[in-house]
């Protein structure tokens, strides 16, 4: 049976091989394909890639889609076309970009769904605001999932220019469209200058209730963009971390019992609509998510409120049946501040052994938030084999600081964020920022390949201080240099063998792996391994 599967397998993949939309692209093929087309996304990849294999047949698929709407994919195999890969900065695979002819690219940022990319793709394929009329409107309102529509005289210049502002910045999320017909206004029952968000959901749309501001349009374009109850999972996740809001988390194990939750939370989901995002969750795929919000894992139903801004986590009592009266009453008592967050934390290090200062969560503040230090942080989890392949390298550099007496200036340090809650959603290990002396409040992340001049490069270049350490490869390559780094590997791998099977396969099923499979860009030299 195994061996059919497969041979229907290898024919079914040569019929697509066959009759594929997606160009392969060649030095030679690259410069012509991308004259002859004005919009094109490029999947850099290599043949033996995890990801990219995944990745392919919504690929394909969103490739046949977009054809009828001129738009073409391609894709490169880096392992043939080394040059090109390299000529356009790709660091891991799959690396996705748009082009807009050789001199304007982009990376793609969307989700690596065929729904996903050719939504993504139509709104790169139009304007940042498309210009409507009665003729278009009602087509316009059904093209995506969610589209936003201003409505404002052609004399405003101001309404005109705050709905542009707002577009440009989230096109990639959104359809933005504007009319100035006074009668087609009034017609959706708003009057000039209005904005309307149309939605496949819910009650279809939203009028926007505020004065004209581009911030507060912003906000109202994340939050009712957001169903009064939707279900998280790899394409809905970044979405609800973007809104800034609370998240509020329903877990059951079977669809009948979350439509049933989800029923009888509307009213509580309605009073604080706009205030907490609600949302239905699989137990079954996503159960070792609920691990992350301090959840007992293996008890469903469970509920728990997550702040998307500061990552602390609220999960309500799992011997407390789950109701509109029990939950109505601890989010009223959340919303009071009422409700402590639960906080994991390993124990605080007796003492710092190396160069590397260990961060637990009861710590976080006095390392990372010390005001008068640059400080490297890498999130790390114990099964990730990037974080162990990291480990020696981030020793070296760490000592270098240390020895050239930099540790008042700058602190290189790291947390075990699958124990530890830590204030940043981490969606792929390792996660390396940087928190800079003075600005705490926005950390850069570090998205170049993991070598010790890199990041010597990146404190350097984002620190207050502006510390330089010297780094002499050379030396570092000799045999004693070698030695701890050797003994440190031998460690890690003898730690990781019993463990690391077991790990990865809880991680795998968090939803933040699942979101990481949707939207991970491959930013590094080796690919975040997932949560």
């Amino acid at each position: 049976m195994r061996y059919l599967q497969c041979v229907a397998l290898a024919f079914a993949s040569a019929a697509i091989a066959s009759a594929s939309d997606v160009a392969s692209l060649t030095k030679e093929t690259f410069p012509d394909f991308i004259k002859e087309n004005d919009l094109a996304l490029l999947e850099f990849f290599a043949p033996w890639c995890g990801h990219c294999k995944a990745l392919a047949p919504e690929y394909e698929e969103a490739a046949t889609t977009l054809k009828e709407k001129k738009i073409a994919l391609a894709k490169v195999d880096c392992t043939e076309e080394a040059d090109l890969c390299q000529s356009f900065g790709v660091e891991g695979y799959p690396t996705l970009k748009v082009f807009r002819g050789p001199e304007n690219i982009s990376p793609y940022s969307g989700a690596r769904k065929a729904p996903a990319i050719v939504s993504y793709m139509t709104k790169q394929s139009l304007p940042a605001v498309s210009v409507l009329t009665k003729d278009t409107l009602e087509d316009f309102k059904t093209a995506d999932k969610v589209v936003l529509v201003a409505y404002f005289d052609a004399e405003d210049k101001t309404s005109n220019a705050t709905f542009n502002t707002v577009a440009e910045k989230l096109r990639d999320d959104y359809l933005f469209g504007a009319s100035n017909d006074a009668a087609l206004a009034k017609a959706e029952g708003v009057s000039f200058p209005s904005v309307v968000l149309y939605k496949s959901f819910d009650e279809g749309k939203s009028i926007f209730p505020d004065a004209f501001d581009a911030e507060v349009i912003e906000k109202f374009a994340k939050t009712a963009s957001i169903p009064l109850i939707g279900e998280v999972g790899p394409e809905t996740y970044a979405g609800y971390m973007a809104t800034g809001i609370p998240l509020a988390y329903i877990f059951a194990e079977t669809p009948e019992e979350r439509t049933t939750l989800a029923e009888a939370l509307k009213p509580v989901a309605e009073k604080y609509r706009g205030a907490i995002s609600f949302a239905t969750i699989d137990a079954k795929a996503f159960g070792a998510h609920a691990g992350n919000l301090n959840l007992d894992a293996d008890k469903f139903p469970a509920f728990a409120i997550q702040n998307t801004v500061d990552n602390k986590k609220y999960p309500f009592d799992q011997s407390v049946e789950i109701t509109e009266a029990s939950i109505g009453k601890f989010v009223q008592q959340y919303v009071d501040g009422k409700v402590e967050p639960s906080i994991k934390s390993e124990p605080i290090p007796e003492k710092q052994e190396g160069p590397v200062q260990i961060v637990v969560a009861h710590n976080y503040d006095d390392i990372v938030l010390d005001d008068k230090k640059d400080v490297l942080i890498e999130f790390y989890a114990p099964w990730c084999g990037h974080c162990k392949a990291l480990a020696p390298k981030y020793d070296i550099l760490a000592g270098l600081y240390a020895d050239a007496g930099h540790n008042d200036k700058v602190t290189i340090a790291k947390v075990d964020a699958t124990l530890n809650d830590v204030p940043d959603e981490i969606q792929g290990f390792p996660t390396i920022k940087l928190y800079k002396a003075g600005d705490k409040k926005n950390p850069v992340t570090y998205n170049g390949s993991r070598s010790i001049e890199d990041l010597i490069k990146f404190v350097k270049e984002n620190g207050q201080h502006e510390i330089e350490v010297t780094y002499d490869e050379n030396a570092a390559a000799s045999p004693e240099a070698e030695k701890p780094i050797a003994e440190s590997l031998a460690k890690q791998a003898e730690a990781a063998t019993e463990s690391v099977k077991s790990a990865a396969e809880e991680a795998s099923e968090t939803v933040s792996s699942k979101v990481a499979e949707a939207t991970e860009t491959a930013a590094a030299v080796e690919d975040h391994d997932e949560l």
